[in-house]
């Protein structure tokens, strides 16, 4: 899956994951793309989201940072103690939260400086484009890859536990494996529960 921590939808998606690995013969691997990027170029964007993505790059960088030192496999850690301080604490996006999340899994505080400069764009950029490009630029996280399958969501909320998760991975999985199938979309109602 390729998330961007501040995204909600894409936190739910991250849950069910989880939930979907104790259910299924699945593991989840996690790697980071950047609505930022994805969204830097483009015109019309509402005031209020182009006002939501200010704080965006500062955790994605930390995060590419953190694998670029310790491989992809601290990501999902990280993310889980990036997104519970950012999506359930409501802890503001900045130093203090990154050096709260490294320093709650012993990874090296320093890595927080990551957030404001360029070291690590490059590979961030690497990572995005291959979680995004099969999907389509124009689509964003959740990205997910099952073997040559890529799609973007489930967006869902609230996040489905037990075997509904299944369910819902089993089912999602057919549909995007389908040749010729591109989209499956309802209006969303209301704003995403994080779990």
């Amino acid at each position: 899956m390729w998330f961007d921590p501040k995204c909600p939808w894409a936190w739910n998606t991250s849950r069910w994951l989880l939930e979907v690995e104790r259910v299924r013969s699945v593991t989840a691997r996690f790697h980071v793309m950047s609505l930022w990027l994805l969204n830097r170029d483009r015109e019309g964007l509402e005031a209020w989201y182009a006002e939501w993505l200010r704080d965006t790059l500062g955790p994605v960088r930390v995060l590419v940072a953190a694998a670029e030192r310790y491989g992809e496999p601290v990501l999902r850690d990280l993310y889980t103690a990036l997104g519970t301080r950012i999506h359930h604490d409501r802890e503001p996006i900045g130093p203090a939260l990154y050096t709260s999340a490294l320093n709650a899994l012993d990874l090296d505080p320093a890595l927080a400086g990551a957030a404001g400069g360029e070291a690590f764009d490059e590979a961030l950029r690497r990572s995005h484009h291959a979680g995004l490009d099969p999907v389509g630029e124009d689509l964003g996280t959740p990205a997910i890859h099952v073997g040559d399958t890529a799609f973007f969501g489930p967006v869902v909320s609230p996040v489905p536990r037990g075997e509904a998760a299944g369910r819902l991975f089993d089912g999602v999985v057919a549909v995007a494996a389908t040749p010729g199938f591109a989209e499956l979309k309802r209006a969303r109602n209301g704003s995403p529960r994080v779990d």
